[in-house]
């Protein structure tokens, strides 16, 4: 019985998650979407409000409707009179205290994150974590730069270290290249590896492990 119990929660558990966390995207844009409609209530003449209080209720015209604004602010943003404009307007929310603060923190971490030519989580390696002898997945997200790099001898890699089962959290270190083993796995990978907690394991093969570390 307790055979059966588990191949059918194998089977089904991968799918109520994937529902989960849909519903979750969905009702993330749609709370989205009716603050835009709410915002267009306080400036659109009252002939429009019960138009706009009926997309509320449009099935999946939140995600479309989003969609297409991303794609737009996007190719606005591409071209040269669109950059004016962006440096306009993050030159307008630097003055602002305590917004800019949040704001260009956020900035940083999305252009790292997103730029297509940036170093952040392209690269899985080993490292020895949280003790010499115990190993872990990293991901690579760059170098030390600043007053940091200064004070640090040697060539060191920022690595971030995601926790199990959940990768959004976790540890950022600072270790020396040669304490870090690239590894053949692909970024993809190796979160499958640790989601999993190390059930699902990827088909590369088995980095070489330094000297030090087989002794």
């Amino acid at each position: 019985m307790k055979k059966y119990v588990v191949a059918g929660l194998l089977v089904w558990l991968p799918l109520a998650i994937t529902v989960w966390v849909l519903s979750w995207l969905l009702g993330a844009f749609d709370g989205l979407f009716g603050a835009l409609l709410s915002l267009g209530q306080a400036v659109l003449p009252a002939s429009w409000m019960s138009t706009l209080e009926r997309l509320k209720h449009v099935p999946g015209l939140s995600v479309i409707v989003l969609g297409a604004l991303l794609l737009v602010t996007g190719v606005f943003a591409a071209n040269i009179f669109g950059q004016w404009w962006v440096r306009q307007w993050e030159r307008a929310i630097g003055r602002i205290p305590i917004v800019k603060s949040i704001y260009y923190s956020v900035k940083q971490v999305s252009d790292t994150l997103f730029s297509s030519n940036g170093n952040a989580f392209r690269e899985a390696v080993l490292v020895q974590y949280p003790r010499t002898g115990s190993w872990t997945i990293a991901f690579v997200t760059g170098r030390p730069g600043g007053e940091v790099a200064t004070r640090l001898p040697g060539e060191y890699l920022s690595v971030y270290v995601p926790t199990t089962p959940n990768p959004t959290s976790g540890f950022f270190l600072m270790m020396p290249r040669a304490d870090v083993i690239e590894l053949r796995m692909s970024v993809d990978e190796a979160l499958k590896y640790v989601i999993s907690m190390g059930v699902v394991a990827p088909g590369a093969a088995a980095p070489v492990l330094p000297a030090a570390a087989r002794n």
